[in-house]
């Protein structure tokens, strides 16, 4: 920190963010204040910091993100300062777009991070890959077992990222998924930092991609989180994508790419460019219907987007974690399969109960999600409450669904023109898997409840 006459300016040295530039720097009452830019919040866009004096020594108080910081400071040498600096690592430009043939169909699975967090571990990996088993989730189609934040440790002298001690041999622990028909993911973040505080990527790119590859992982999702400091434009974080896209290229491993910053920079529209098979549209899910509802609806991409080895990623799924009716589970499975979204449940498998069960395992549904012509669905019809959605399919029918978001039950009736037909000549309803032969004068869509068919024309 430096002054000249009134003006006061400087900058908090960080090891997780580099130089934090202070903002507004002012004395008031016998102490230092001024703003920082905080990342990853867009309704607190920068936080309040001071530094007071006391018995002559200062103390730093404030925050970035979830790190709140409370220290006190003292007269430094520059051999300190040196050891201090933050290492900057160079951003390569941007490369040719990365081709892919992964996940033709949207990925399906489950990930720690909904229920568990960042507190995992190994044996909880190892006992999810059982229940998805044991429980016929992996029949039903769901082959990925993701880790999500909270496995790293310490790099070491070479720079190499170690698991830390909640995970003692990761390669082992690839193996026992592997061996049960399923493959397994992992997770990381371009920044210093990941979400929750654990080692990143940053200046590691492809020293993490060949350790995730000879881990024997098949899946990354990789969250901008801290990176959102360094990578702060579309061109930057454009780029910083493809530097781990070409990464993983280069380890002659396939393994999906989850792209996860939160839908900026119409991610969708050059979300394969980078190697990417999934790109998130939104911000975190969370087990209520307000939030999964404005998600799915609203914040699910552009259908425009998706399609064979690309697809738009509305965040996990929240059902069998218990903040929400049967009926709002229901419209959460319909909205996500009608969107050929990622089917990435969230819950703890181990406590499925048998209702949740044949929620997720439903087949004609599932089908849905996974058509091979990958066409992602939307509103082809609104009236207050009550939207209808259609989804063309690779075998000539059309998926529908009618949702009710408001409060109270209500009824609407379909005609053979919402799927783009003259006539209709059979009828399917897939959760209760009724048949007929035409369409009903009118459905009954219960509060915040949906229903869904597939029908034929003619």
């Amino acid at each position: 920190m430096k002054s000249k006459g009134a003006t006061i300016e400087g900058s908090v040295t960080t090891l997780w963010y580099g130089p934090v530039e202070m903002l507004n720097p002012r004395i008031a009452d016998g102490k230092l204040l001024f703003e920082a830019r905080n990342i990853n919040d867009r309704d607190h866009p920068t936080r309040s910091w001071s530094v007071s004096l006391t018995d002559g020594k200062p103390h730093l108080e404030g925050q970035i993100w979830e790190t709140k910081v409370s220290i006190d400071g003292y007269r430094g040498a520059a051999k300190d300062a040196k050891a201090r600096a933050f290492k900057f690592a160079p951003l390569p430009p941007l490369g040719k777009p990365i081709p892919s043939k992964l996940a033709a169909t949207p990925p399906m699975g489950w990930s720690s991070w909904n229920k568990f967090a960042e507190h995992i571990d190994d044996k909880t990996v190892r006992a999810m890959a059982d229940a998805m088993v044991s429980t016929g989730l992996r029949d039903a189609g769901y082959t990925y077992i993701n880790i999500d934040d909270g496995w790293q440790g310490q790099r070491d002298a070479n720079g190499v990222l170690h698991p830390n001690a909640k995970f003692p041999d990761m390669k082992a622990l690839t193996d026992y998924v592997h061996a049960k028909g399923l493959k397994i993911g992992i997770y990381s973040s371009q920044g210093p930092r990941t979400c929750a505080g654990y080692e990143g990527s940053y200046g590691h790119v492809a020293q993490d991609a060949k350790s995730f590859a000879d881990w024997g992982f098949d899946y990354l999702k990789y969250d901008l989180c801290s990176g959102e400091w360094f990578y702060a434009d579309a061109d930057t974080v454009k780029r910083s994508y493809h530097e781990m896209g070409a990464a993983l290229q280069a380890t002659g491993r396939q393994i999906i790419f989850s792209l996860c910053e939160y839908g900026r920079f119409d991610v969708g529209s050059w979300g394969r460019d980078v190697g990417g098979q999934l790109w998130r549209t939104t911000g975190d899910i969370t087990d209520d219907y307000p939030t999964m509802a404005k998600i799915g609806f609203d914040k699910n991409g552009n259908p425009d987007h998706a399609g064979p080895h690309g697809w738009n990623d509305p965040d996990m799924l929240e059902i069998g974690n218990g903040g929400m009716s049967a009926d709002e589970y229901r419209t959460h499975m319909t909205l996500w399969a009608m969107a050929a979204a990622p089917l990435m449940m969230g819950h703890d498998l181990r406590e499925t109960s048998p209702e949740t069960l044949a929620m997720l395992t439903n087949r004609r549904v599932i089908a849905i999600d996974q058509d091979a012509r990958g066409v992602q669905g939307r509103a082809i019809r609104k009236q207050g409450d009550l939207e209808i959605w259609a989804k063309p399919l690779a075998d000539g029918r059309v998926a529908l669904a009618l949702f009710n978001r408001g409060t109270q039950a209500a009824s609407l009736g379909l005609t053979a023109a919402d799927a783009g037909f003259s006539s209709i000549s059979q009828v399917e309803d897939l959760w209760s898997g009724a048949t007929g032969t035409d369409l009903p004068a009118s459905y009954a869509v219960p509060a915040r409840g949906a229903v869904m068919l597939v029908v034929q024309g003619r």
